[in-house]
């Protein structure tokens, strides 16, 4: 690896219609088209990088101008001088003197931040033969320490806590790893209740679900009160009351509102309530929690960095983090945020609806499992049934679990037809 050079990053703008059949939809984003900034990264000799950022359509073109102006922190780099300090490497792409400014680490910046580190994470892991997941396992506690930037957050997590946490519960990984394979990781659906969809098109879903093994199914809400109602019964009426019923309402309520809201759907037994409130609302997702202790409180795939994973563990606003593979920068923050939350004693259970996202998180779940929290307790990873076809490394669900990644990287390649077909404008789809 020592040898091997980043000549040139390519960024396509990749957007898929799926607006047209309501794939996607909540409260707040009616008509998505699940779209990425997506970074290929090419070197001298050997593999090639892969990484995305999700977007929903409309300001994709942004990141990937972003995107574009980052690669200049990679191009021209042997590989092994980014990898051989990761830590040095989300530095030198967050702190910025001058570019700085623009967030800081947040915002279309971050997200594509997260893309191009997600390609190097990619390109590393093909290297070295391993899937990400495998590759993250293996490493000692001192090198996955060295890749985070403990900056602002070592009033909740010192990198000594960091390292002995991850030096503590390494034993048993093999027995921990003998499961996986076995078994895998366990999964959510939220492909049977988006938004826009009808009582009909639910219960549908919600029956071809069960018969394929689903035992935890999500929501979306956030409309008027009793079509929320009626669709959360509909539900919970097809799936039965010993499996699990999640709602997401996405940010559309005010804290108010929200902890209102919250009490009356509690009559159907939600295991969490996902983005009740606005994501950066910490004080008010501590609020809800309080007053609505019989429903739990979820939130995560907007929070924009690791600073406010971190506030509100320490509020005590959340009882389930949910990470995003790309809204933060990539695998280093994840890293950060998944030993925060073994800290706290908060289980991880990533969001993942998007284009890629279910291929991501599969890798941060599992090693979530092999060395940090090493239990599956409260634990759930989301899937979403839609864009895997595109993925040259899908995921793979069996008994609605995710089964693990086999292949070397981080699943995120992307076939080269769907470049010439999805990329907007120009492509076969828009044109």
């Amino acid at each position: 690896m020592s040898d091997l050079r980043i000549i040139n990053a390519r960024v396509i703008d990749l957007r898929f219609p799926t607006s047209r059949d309501k794939i996607g939809s909540d409260a707040v984003n009616v008509n998505p088209d699940y779209s990425a900034a997506y970074c290929i990264l090419e070197t001298d000799h050997g593999p090639t990088g892969y990484g995305l950022t999700f977007t929903l359509g409309r300001g994709t073109e942004l990141c990937v101008e972003a995107l574009k102006y980052l690669s200049r922190f990679v191009v021209g780099r042997p590989l092994s001088a980014l990898t051989d300090d990761l830590g040095a490497f989300y530095r030198d792409l967050t702190s910025d003197s001058q570019f700085r400014w623009l967030g800081p680490e947040k915002g279309v910046i971050h997200l594509a931040t997260g893309a191009l580190i997600n390609a190097v994470w990619d390109l590393y892991a093909r290297v070295q033969q391993k899937p990400l997941w495998k590759l993250l396992a293996d490493m000692d506690a001192e090198e996955i320490v060295r890749a985070i930037d403990f900056r602002y957050i070592t009033d909740a997590i010192t990198p000594e806590e960091a390292k002995q946490l991850l030096c503590d519960r390494k034993a048993g990984m093999d027995a921990r790893l003998k499961q996986l394979k076995q078994t895998g990781y366990p999964a959510y659906t939220t492909s049977v209740g988006w938004f826009g969809y009808s009582d009909e098109k639910i219960v549908r879903l919600c029956d071809e679900a069960l018969a394929e093994g689903w035992t935890h199914f999500k929501l979306k809400v956030g409309g008027r009160p009793e079509d929320d109602l009626r669709r959360a019964r509909l539900v919970r009426r097809e799936i039965g009351p010993e499996r699990r019923l999640m709602m997401d309402a996405n940010q559309k309520w005010d804290v108010g509102e929200a902890i209102e809201r919250t009490r009356a759907l509690a009559e159907v037994n939600p295991w969490w309530m996902e983005e009740p409130t606005s994501p950066d609302d910490i004080l008010g997702h501590a609020r809800i929690r309080r007053e609505v202790p019989q429903v739990r409180i979820a939130t995560g795939e907007h929070c924009h960095n690791r600073v406010m994973f971190k506030q509100l563990m320490q509020a005590g606003a959340i009882d389930v983090c949910q990470i995003d593979s790309c809204r933060l920068a990539g695998v280093n923050e994840n890293l950060a945020v998944i030993l925060m939350a073994a800290k706290f004693n908060i289980p991880v259970c990533p969001h993942a609806g998007g284009v890629g996202l279910c291929e991501y998180v599969q890798h941060l779940s599992a090693f979530d499992y092999l060395r940090v929290s090493t239990t599956l307790e409260n634990r759930v990873t989301e899937f979403v049934d839609h864009l895997h076809e595109h993925f040259a490394d899908p995921v793979r669900i069996r008994n609605a679990h995710y089964m693990l990644p086999e292949k070397p990287g981080y699943s995120a390649e992307i076939y080269p037809e769907t470049y010439r077909d999805y990329a907007y404008p120009t492509g076969r789809i828009w044109s």
